[in-house]
């Protein structure tokens, strides 16, 4: 059996893909910057959703960041605070 034969479904990826794709057409912002750092730890070694990997991985790539850059400038970003407080009423974290 390939590799491809076992991968799994994520059971977010039907939300995700539009999200990925918008990233992919987009510039780098702030609020870019933490969808894609959410969504690299999401699919990080996930055993399956390879379009998504590959296009999360494209767009760091896009953007000239490096996967520890990512990370460094979305944690200065959180700690300032407040990345998602504009999108809903109260402050909430995605941890799915």
């Amino acid at each position: 059996m390939s590799a491809e034969a076992k991968d799994q479904q994520h059971p977010l990826y039907n939300r995700d893909r539009p999200l990925v794709d918008n990233l992919m057409a987009q510039e780098v912002t702030d609020y870019n910057l933490v969808e894609l750092a959410r969504l690299r730890i999401r699919y990080q070694g996930f055993p399956g959703a390879r379009d998504i990997q590959k296009d999360l991985e494209q767009i760091m790539q896009q953007w000239g960041l490096s996967e520890a850059e990512l990370f460094e400038k979305t944690r200065a970003l959180h700690d300032a605070g407040g990345m998602y407080k504009s999108r809903a009423k109260r402050e909430e974290q995605d941890w799915n």
